[in-house]
């Protein structure tokens, strides 16, 4: 068991301690050809301190962090923190209601964000019964440019300022002392069903996980380079591409572009990173613009100064790594975690690469595998090779969702979550996702699970990418695939038939997905997973998936 002192600010762990270490002069963020030093970066969090706690940011306090990713999410991250307030982030792009969410269930009292997303937002914080105090307005930079540039054409007025000039006027302020169990940051649901719910995460969770799992599991170094698929707003980047770099003195490379295989090509001939945050579905598409280099008569991706891509959100399927594997040699650490524990608690790792598993579980956290019925953590655990659902125990569960005690009863047993998370686990203490335990289709009185034909479908030579959702039919349930194919390939009749005698052929036959619609693209969420509230919106939005 890891034990820290009492006195834990994360502000400290993962940046004053930088300073302590003589590590001020190095490069902590890249953004396009400027960077960022930890003493500098250390600076600007100080000043974010002062001006928050200026501004009537109280300890405890939640703010709103509604940023792309550019250098000013950190000193507005690390400064929340050395305040004593509660970090909560936010999807930029996310729709106007949503944003109008996010400040009401949070009761921010702070918000930090880009102009687009204020203009909105400014009804919402100038209402008289707002608890918004100030609104600070930074830059929407492209990659390369100025993002503490001076903005044009937002009127600053009341409670919106311009942060870059507020920042400028504010007295630094060191970290005030906080308690290792003080919220620190919360961390939302995906909002599968209904609103995101947010976890409600303290100072020692987030540490707790960095040194089990970045430290000690795959292994983050003073000399790494980090880039990120997912945004920094989703705890899985906030943690690969900001926290765990800045845990050892590494470098943070930032590209505020949509990620796309075009820009994320951009960012890594740019940074040339060691680490590359990534997700199954990029990773497919990745493959797929190597192939169009390569007819184009064009060099492929160059991936030679990547370590090694951290792969997680989704289910990563055997063929498409080994796909990966086998073009770039590349390796993929594929891992579950999850909001509610901050972060992966099992994983691949460096010399333990197990294609179509999620690896071992991560040295300082405990898993059973439980009979869906169990109602506690000390139920007699199933058999190896036997599906059930996920237990984990760990120093970083949350402690709760905030205003939902209903759905926390149900998923938090003291140390203790119940993932909802279906799995196996074999001999060798492998684990194999098997879905979720709401995700499972019964069709013609048996339970499908999309997932494994999602798997097959991708095993075809056609197949660029698949999901799998439950359709009503006259009051039956049948399973419906999306298919994106790959490049040289159409989507014909043809193909369709093919394509289910491949999965009769493959796994039982009534598994075989009884509509196939070819699509140019699966839709994906804020966290870069498939979308499949979308999909059952395209199909009339009936069924179960």
């Amino acid at each position: 068991m890891i034990a820290f002192p009492e006195d834990l600010s994360l502000a400290r762990y993962f940046l004053f301690d930088r300073l302590d270490e003589g590590l001020g002069s190095k490069a902590a963020v890249r953004f396009g050809e400027r960077s960022w030093t930890y003493d500098v970066v250390a600076d600007k969090t100080r000043r974010m301190t002062s001006l928050l706690r200026a501004a009537g940011v109280r300890r405890g306090e939640r703010v709103l962090i509604i940023l792309p990713d550019v250098p000013p999410f950190a000193w507005t991250l690390f400064g929340t923190l050395a305040c004593g307030a509660v970090v909560a982030m936010g999807n930029p792009l996310a729709p106007p209601e949503t944003l109008e969410y996010l400040v009401g269930y949070t009761r921010a009292t702070a918000i930090v964000t880009v102009p687009a997303v204020a203009e909105v937002l400014r009804p919402v914080v100038d209402a008289e019964e707002s608890e918004v105090q100030a609104m600070f307005v930074v830059p929407d930079a492209a990659t390369g440019s100025d993002p503490e540039a001076r903005i044009a054409g937002t009127s600053f007025s009341g409670k919106v300022r311009e942060l870059s000039t507020a920042l400028e006027a504010a007295a630094p302020m060191d970290p005030v002392k906080v308690h290792r169990d003080e919220p620190a940051i919360w961390l939302f649901t995906s909002g599968s069903t209904g609103e995101p719910k947010a976890n409600i995460h303290t100072h020692r969770d987030f540490a707790f996980n960095t040194e089990v799992y970045a430290k000690k599991t795959v292994g983050y170094r003073r000399d790494d380079v980090t880039v990120s698929v997912p945004r920094l707003f989703f705890g899985y980047a906030t943690g690969t591409s900001l926290l765990f770099p800045f845990a050892v003195g590494a470098t943070t490379g930032l590209f505020s572009e949509r990620p796309s295989p075009e820009s994320l090509e951009n960012a890594i001939a740019m940074y040339r990173p060691t680490i590359v945050t990534n997700v199954p579905t990029m990773l497919g598409k990745l493959l797929e613009h190597d192939d169009a280099l390569a007819k184009e008569g064009k060099p492929g991706l160059d991936l030679s100064s990547i370590r090694f891509s951290l792969s997680a959100g989704e289910a990563l399927p055997e063929p498409l790594l080994r796909r990966w594997l086998e073009r770039f040699a590349s390796d993929v650490y594929d891992g579950i975690g999850s909001a509610e524990m901050f972060h992966i608690y099992a994983s691949n790792r460096p010399g333990d690469i197990k294609p179509g598993s999620l690896g071992k579980v991560v040295a300082g956290y405990e898993l059973r595998i439980l009979p869906e019925e169990a109602e506690g953590a000390g139920a007699t655990p199933c058999a190896p090779g036997e599906i059930g659902v996920l237990w984990v125990k760990g120093d970083s569960v949350s402690q709760g969702y905030w205003l939902d005690r209903d759905k926390s009863w149900r998923t938090f047993h003291g140390h203790w979550c119940r993932t909802g998370d279906l799995f196996r686990i074999d001999e060798e203490g492998y684990l194999y996702f098997a879905g979720r335990a709401d995700d499972l289709l019964k069709v013609g009185g048996q339970w499908v699970a999309p997932l494994e034909v999602e798997e097959c479908l991708l095993g075809h030579a056609a197949v660029a990418a698949a999901a799998v959702i439950g359709i009503e039919d006259e009051g039956l349930v049948k399973t419906k695939a999306f298919i994106v194919v790959r490049a040289g390939h159409a989507g014909t009749p043809e193909l369709v038939s093919a394509l289910q005698e491949h999965v009769k052929t493959t796994l039982a036959r009534y598994k075989y997905p009884r509509v196939i619609e070819f699509v140019d693209d699966l839709p994906k969420n804020d966290r870069g997973k498939v979308d499949k509230k979308a999909l059952r919106a395209l199909s009339g939005g009936s069924g179960r998936s």
